[in-house]
């Protein structure tokens, strides 16, 4: 019985890496392809090679994306080369499976801002989700992370480079408006891509500063059921001690915190922060009452 928990999670897991490629396979099929719009990464690098040759998109991704793999396993080692297998092998399986098989409305172009938004919008989730299941979404991530490793650049300067290497690349024999509807869905993409990975059960945090801290600790535990974490602290002029009551309630009960501090101790000082994902004790797992 101890081991179900594992297992749910294991399946969760693999459904949302499954998923998250198969959308974003399905986004390339049928928003970027007939549309024409560029992108980047060995996506946008398959897509273009394809542009020029006429060989399948998703048999030139499966190479690209195995040589990336190839390479990821002889300089990052074999743990990451099989974090990375399960997107390199799946995103060009479903887009071969997708590809030629739909047809959208405006597919041949006539409706590009619609092809941008809607191609943009789910393949930043697609992506969200296979990173939030703790999966590499292999590919053109593979160069900047052996770069670092080599000659310690930074990861993120590098993706960036290589985003725009292959984005110039396209635009040589891309008409103006696909370049600047595909670089402007690579921005969109990015954004939601990071709400995406920041999205989750969201809180507020809130951290109060009061000379009655006992009363109002004992007040927030038996009044709104919800934990406090006692800081030690110390006064930046007076350097008294004193101690600092942090709290994580729902946004539905910071009015009724505020207002059980405010009644304890008018002068109390408090301090509000969004968060945007909490876990443990009393959020993701029941509460224990001893």
């Amino acid at each position: 019985m101890n081991q179900n928990p594992h297992w749910k999670q294991l399946i969760w897991t693999w459904a949302a890496i499954i998923f998250g490629n198969a959308l974003y396979s399905l986004t390339v099929a049928l928003f970027l392809e007939p549309a024409g719009l560029i992108t980047g990464g060995a996506t946008g690098i398959a897509l273009a090679i394809g542009r020029l040759t006429g060989l399948s998109v998703s048999g030139l991704l499966l190479f690209i994306n195995l040589a990336m793999l190839v390479w990821g396993w002889a300089v990052l080692g074999r743990a990451f080369a099989l974090n990375t297998l399960a997107s390199s092998v799946l995103s060009p399986a479903f887009l071969a499976l997708f590809e030629g098989n739909g047809e959208w409305p405006g597919a041949d172009g006539g409706h590009l801002p619609l092809h941008r938004l809607r191609g943009a919008s789910a393949s930043g989730v697609a992506l969200g989700i296979v990173i939030r299941s703790g999966a590499s979404t292999g590919g053109l991530d593979i160069p900047p992370l052996v770069l670092n490793k080599w000659f310690k650049l930074p990861v993120s300067a590098t993706m960036l480079a290589f985003d725009i290497i292959v984005l110039l690349m396209q635009a040589v024999f891309s008409p103006m408006p696909q370049v600047l509807y595909g670089i402007v869905m690579v921005l969109i993409h990015t954004v939601v891509m990071d709400k995406m990975l920041m999205m989750g059960a969201s809180r507020t945090e809130v951290k109060i500063i009061s000379s009655q801290s006992d009363t109002i600790c004992a007040a927030i535990l038996e009044q709104l059921d919800r934990g406090v974490t006692i800081l030690h602290g110390e006064g930046g002029y007076t350097h008294e001690s004193s101690a600092v009551l942090l709290s994580i309630v729902s946004n539905r009960e910071l009015p009724r915190l505020e207002k059980l501090a405010h009644s304890i101790d008018p002068t109390c000082f408090l301090i509000v922060s969004h968060v945007t994902e909490v876990s443990g004790r009393g959020f993701s797992m029941d509460k224990d009452y001893l």
